[in-house]
C-alpha cells in the first residue's frame, strides 16, 4: 500500500512539474509560408538587437550562430533558417512586445520554404508535391527533416511546454496565385493543426498577409482577391493588408516593408487581444 502510494504521490510531484512549466504569460505564435515569411531581406543595424521578452524557438539547426533545434533563443534575424533573412515575424514579436504587459513574452515558431505551395503543409499533399519538385526545393524540405508538416507539429509541442498557443502567421500564395481552391486549402492545414496541437480554434486565429500590393506593382497582386475570401471559409482568420509595404523586385519586400508588414501582423492581433494601442 505504501508503495502503491509512493508511486502515486511521484506521479502528482510529476505532473505538478509538468504544469507549472508552462508559462501562461508566454504567448507563441507559429509562422508558416514560402520565401516572405521565411525573410527575403538583409537585416540592417537597426534590427540586430531585440527585447529578450521576443524570443525564437530553432526549428532546424543553425550552423553560424550555434543554434540548436528545439532551443529558444532571443529573436535576432534570421529567425527561420541560417541563411534567410528579415521577415514579417521579426516586426510582430518587437511590436506585440512593446504594446503587451511587461510581463507577457512572445515567441515564434519558424518553418518555412521558399516557393512553396500551400499543398507542402497538409500532410496528405505533400509526399506527392515534393516528388514533383526541383532538387533546390527539396533541401530546404530536407532541412526540416522531409517533412514541413511534422516539423511544425514537433516544433509546436515542444513551445506548448514553454507557453501557450495564441495564433497562426501564414505568409504563403505566390506558388498557388489563381488558385481559387487556396482558402479551402489553408483551412484544411489549420483544422489540422488545431487537431494535432488540442487547440481551441475560437481562441487561435490565423493572420494571412496579402503578397505585395498592386500600389506596389506586386508580381503575384491578383492573389489578394482570393485571400480576400479567406474569411468566409476559415471563420477566425483575418488578412493583413500589404498596401504600402515597398518591395525590392515585385515579388519580395524590402527590409523597411518588412518592417510595416509585421508592425500590421501584431496590431490585429493586439487588437484581437482587446490591447490598446495609440493611433498609429
Amino acid at each position: 500500500m505504501k508503495t502503491r502510494m509512493g508511486i502515486l504521490l511521484a506521479g502528482l510531484m510529476l505532473f505538478s512539474s509538468t504544469v507549472f512549466a508552462q508559462d501562461k504569460n508566454f504567448q507563441i505564435y507559429l509562422c508558416i509560408g514560402q520565401s516572405n515569411m521565411e525573410g527575403n531581406a538583409r537585416p540592417e543595424e537597426q534590427d540586430k538587437t531585440v527585447d529578450d521578452r521576443f524570443q525564437m524557438l530553432a526549428c532546424v539547426d543553425f550552423p553560424t550562430s550555434g543554434r540548436t533545434m528545439g532551443k529558444w533563443y532571443p529573436a535576432v534575424p534570421p529567425l527561420c533558417r541560417n541563411n534567410t533573412g528579415l521577415t514579417p515575424a521579426d516586426y510582430f514579436g518587437r511590436t506585440m512586445v512593446q504594446y503587451l504587459p511587461k510581463n507577457v513574452k512572445v515567441g515564434v515558431v519558424m518553418v518555412a520554404v521558399a516557393g512553396c505551395k500551400i499543398e507542402l503543409y497538409n500532410n496528405e499533399t505533400a509526399p506527392a508535391y515534393i516528388a514533383s519538385q526541383a532538387a533546390w526545393l527539396k533541401n530546404i524540405v530536407n532541412e526540416y527533416g522531409g517533412d514541413t508538416y511534422a516539423r511544425t507539429v514537433a516544433m509546436a509541442k515542444e513551445a506548448q511546454k514553454a507557453g501557450v498557443i495564441k495564433g497562426i502567421l501564414l505568409h504563403q500564395g505566390e506558388s498557388n496565385t489563381g488558385d481559387k481552391e487556396w482558402p479551402a486549402k489553408v483551412k484544411a492545414v489549420y483544422d489540422n493543426l488545431i487537431k494535432d496541437l488540442k487547440l481551441d480554434p475560437k481562441k487561435v486565429p490565423l493572420l494571412a498577409g496579402e503578397m505585395v500590393n498592386a500600389d506596389q506593382n506586386g508580381s503575384c497582386a491578383s492573389m489578394n482577391t482570393i485571400i480576400a475570401t479567406l474569411p468566409e471559409t476559415l471563420p477566425n482568420s483575418y488578412v493583413i493588408s500589404s498596401a504600402g509595404c515597398t518591395t525590392k523586385e515585385r515579388l519580395h519586400f524590402t527590409a523597411a516593408g518588412y518592417r510595416e508588414f509585421g508592425k500590421r501582423y501584431a496590431l490585429k492581433m493586439l487588437e484581437l487581444q482587446g490591447v490598446k494601442v495609440p493611433k498609429q
